[in-house]
């Protein structure tokens, strides 16, 4: 079927790999070396050239790609639409969410939007914001959720939620002199920061300016991936860091952590759907609407 064939390039040419489309697409490699043979044939030109060891798309497989894209956003439509007219939503919902929406904020909704529709197929998978941008450029997700001000664009931004950074510390350590933190105090305490790339850490950055400091300024003890890993080295050292209030909650309340006042320091980031421009795909629509109103309940 020609359908399955574009399916089969389609899925060659996202991970530029005949073996690893063969894995995802659970068929043999020779399999799928026939249907992209078989499909060249029927194009009468080639979609792939090889270079080493190694295959990239020719001029006419980046033009076949494309018309693939709004194909397949097509086909998600109109069974979208379809299952409009039998009073139901259904179809695969691929999302991705930077570290810590994907942690602390998103499963609580993404449990509510499958009670309320369960023929929608969701999947979350995670990464700093540069990671999430990068796995809707691949087409591995369809709608991402990110922190920080990161505007590619090539992707449509709109905003979701607020969420304020604090000043963190271990409840048993004394930072300061009890007063809020100077510009100056930031400059002894040894802090922890999430990695380079991280929405987070971009923010930090910008408002840090403020205080007229730069991270090269500030004694900073590590660079570490997530926000769980900071929380759980925070337990055992006099270092501080700069956190999500939604990821600290927990530790706020058993008085295991206490927020860390800096004197001008306010940070408020916006929190952002994103998806690639011209493509409206109606699940992520649709998600995007339930998530809206259920943060406002």
């Amino acid at each position: 079927m020609f359908d399955f064939r574009l399916k089969v390039f389609h899925t060659v040419a996202k991970r530029l790999s005949f073996t690893k489309a063969a894995e995802e697409l659970y068929i043999s490699q020779p399999a799928v070396t026939k249907h992209i043979h078989e499909l060249e044939q029927q194009l009468g030109m080639a979609l792939f050239e090889r270079i080493g060891n190694k295959i990239k798309l020719t001029r006419t497989g980046v033009l076949v790609m494309h018309h693939a894209e709004i194909i397949f956003t097509d086909y998600r439509n109109l069974e979208y639409d379809v299952n409009q007219l039998k009073h139901m939503q259904g179809g695969l919902l691929p999302i991705g969410a930077s570290t810590t929406i994907a942690q602390y904020l998103i499963p609580p909704l993404l449990a509510k939007f499958n009670q309320r529709y369960p023929d929608v197929k969701t999947s979350l998978t995670s990464g700093n914001t540069e990671q999430i941008e990068q796995a809707l450029f691949e087409k591995s997700i369809q709608l991402g959720i990110i922190e920080g001000s990161s505007k590619n664009p090539l992707l449509k931004y709109v905003e979701f939620a607020k969420d304020e950074i604090v000043l963190v510390g271990n409840m048993k350590h004394q930072y300061g002199n009890g007063e809020p933190l100077s510009a100056a105090d930031l400059k002894t305490i040894p802090l922890l920061m999430r990695e380079h790339g991280s929405g987070t850490l971009e923010v930090i950055t910008e408002e840090l300016k403020r205080l007229k400091l730069k991270i090269t300024d500030l004694n900073v003890a590590m660079y570490m991936g997530s926000t769980e890993s900071i929380k759980s080295y925070l337990h055992h050292s006099p270092c501080a860091a700069f956190i999500s209030s939604q990821a600290v909650q927990r530790e706020l309340e058993l008085g295991e952590f206490r927020i860390l006042p800096v004197k001008n320091f306010k940070l408020v980031r916006k929190l952002h759907f994103t998806y690639l421009q011209g493509l409206q795909d109606k699940l992520c629509q649709l998600f995007i609407r339930f998530a809206k109103q259920n943060m406002v309940e």
